[in-house]
């Protein structure tokens, strides 16, 4: 036999290049993880997004338990969708459900009952569900005022203020027509109240009601429609929302409350993992545990004492789920305001509480940014959020805002606390008809008075430092209270914050006559308001007055015993 020829270089070192790879312990995880990584780059990207810093700070689960929330409705909604059956077909009751054996009814109302009653854990399913939506909508609103009192919707922030009031506005149509399909007298009252309201526009009213219900209330069609938006159209464009809400937050990188440390260019917390994919985790089964615990333990919607509906019935003392109700006290407080021009009738006691109110109410929600934005001529990108006591007249708006709606949220319940506290129900109304006008001016001065205050006792607090509590008698018999100067820290924390000057007008004119027009130009209006927004501030202390505080009267403070 003839011995085989040496191989050259080249050919050894393609030999190296193929050669298979030592055999080594094979893991489960490897080969998919490998897979993806060699087309689009696995690694790269989950390097960058898990080692991600997030603060931490309580506020921010609000946001969170809104998303968690979210997440159950989907998961018990889809158990609901098995056995719901979407039909205003008449049939008669035989469940097991006695009271309503050989009563007619809807087949949504039916189904609701087999739900609750013949369904193995329905029922429980049932009221987690409508926990879940309640809970959603509760943070949501706190979520956003949080964000609203702390300025996080400044630049750049603006576009995701805006999905989030489009997430809120959502969020209340998709509980209106959750809550409208079981069919039962209650929530039936809730949309014939729906109906009215949109009866009430002028000139197109009736064509949109006729388009909605597929002719008069209160049709055979709309359970069918509501239920369709209901489960597919209204949770798509909210996941939309939501995917697109996560993705700015991650962009544009979460802001952070003040500290030392903390400033606009960096992002003091922790990794999302391992760190707060934990917490995270974790945060997601107390909340699904709560809902499950409110669930088995507080009942809710409990359709089978109101019966199914019947237009020519109206359930006593009803009332809808919470974030609906300032809508109904509007409606309930207006004056029977009318007007008949031409054919046409003007409704104006549902159509201004309804369709002005919820107008002026997003649109002012979703322009506020710009608006402050305008008042002070700020255009810098914020990542630190303001404390509400250094933004007063934003702050005082929001209590105000707040008192607002609150009020109009009692006008909803004016017959229950008539009855209840035995008082007139003409009074309760005209109460709130006041009310709702000078209640909102009155939170607004005192809130601002409040947060200036503030002001004034962070100032002396930087300066003076703080109160340690103990009185000392001087030899001549005078009393006084040594402070305590505070740490670099804190007084960093006081002091970090921006003020605004109030912008100053411009001339509208040149020397010849022409009127000026730009991003520069200041109007009289525009730098009124800009004072009335920012003039009233308390000046923070300034470097020079800090460090001159700590020299003052050194000779004359008494040391403090031991």
């Amino acid at each position: 036999m003839m011995a085989k020829p040496a191989a050259t270089a080249e050919q050894a070192e393609v030999l190296e290049t193929h050669a298979p790879a030592p055999a080594g312990p094979v893991k489960k995880l490897g080969g998919p993880a490998i897979w993806f990584d060699e087309r689009i780059g696995l690694a790269k990207l989950g390097k960058a997004s898990l080692r991600k810093v997030f603060p931490d700070h309580w506020s921010f689960l609000l946001g969170e338990i809104a998303l968690y929330s979210f997440i159950v409705l989907l998961l018990t909604g889809l158990f609901l969708t098995i056995w719901f059956k979407p039909s205003m077909g008449e049939v008669e009751y035989h469940g097991s459900y006695q009271l309503m054996r050989g009563l007619a009814m809807s087949q949504a109302f039916e189904s609701t009952l087999q739900i609750s009653f013949d369904v193995r854990g329905g029922m429980l399913v049932r009221q987690i569900h409508h926990w879940a939506a309640i809970l959603f909508m509760a943070a949501m609103t706190a979520h956003m005022l949080r964000v609203f009192f702390t300025g996080a919707f400044r630049k750049p922030r603006e576009l995701n203020w805006l999905i989030g009031v489009g997430l809120l506005s959502l969020g209340m149509i998709a509980g209106m027509t959750g809550y409208s399909l079981p069919d039962d007298l209650l929530s039936g009252t809730g949309l014939r109240f729906t109906d009215g309201a949109i009866r009430a526009v002028p000139i197109v009213g009736t064509w949109v009601e006729f388009f909605i219900f597929d002719g008069e209330f209160p049709g055979d069609a709309i359970i069918a429609r509501f239920y369709m938006a209901h489960i597919l159209l209204l949770p798509a464009i909210l996941l939309g929302l939501i995917a697109a809400h996560m993705a700015l937050v991650v962009y544009h990188k979460h802001t952070q409350f003040p500290g030392p440390g903390r400033t606009e260019k960096n992002v003091v917390g922790y990794p999302l993992f391992p760190v707060y994919a934990a917490k995270a985790g974790g945060f997601f089964f107390i909340v699904f545990g709560v809902l499950i615990l409110m669930g088995a333990t507080m009942s809710i919607n409990q359709v089978w004492l109101y019966g199914p509906y019947n237009p020519a019935q109206v359930t006593a003392g009803s009332q809808p789920d919470w974030y609906m109700g300032w809508v109904e006290g509007a409606v309930r407080i207006m004056p029977g305001w009318e007007s008949h021009w031409g054919p046409t009738t003007w409704s104006w006691n549902v159509f201004v509480p309804f369709a002005i109110l919820m107008g002026i109410f997003y649109t002012a929600l979703g322009i506020w940014p710009f608006v402050e934005s305008w008042l002070t001529g700020d255009k810098r990108p914020h990542h630190i959020l303001d404390r509400p006591r250094n933004a007063p007249t934003r702050t005082a708006l929001g209590v105000a805002g707040m008192t607002f709606y609150g009020l109009l949220w009692a006008g909803g319940g004016n017959d229950i606390l008539a009855t209840q506290f035995s008082l007139s129900l003409n009074s309760v109304t005209w109460f709130l008809r006041f009310a709702v006008f000078v209640g909102p001016v009155i939170a607004f001065l005192v809130t601002k008075r409040m947060c200036l205050s503030l002001q004034r006792a962070d100032r002396e607090r930087v300066l003076h430092g703080s109160e340690s509590g103990i009185l000392v008698r001087s030899q001549i018999g005078g009393y006084s209270e040594p402070h305590v100067p505070i740490s670099v820290d804190e007084a960093f924390t006081l002091t970090q914050h921006r003020q605004y000057t109030p912008l100053e007008a411009t001339p509208t004119e040149d020397e010849h006559g022409v009127k000026l027009k730009g991003p520069g130009t200041v109007s009289g209006l525009r730098a009124k308001l800009s004072a009335w927004y920012s003039g009233y501030d308390v000046a923070k202390p300034t470097a020079a007055q800090i460090a001159e505080s700590h020299h003052h009267g050194d000779e004359d403070t008494p040391a403090l015993p031991h």
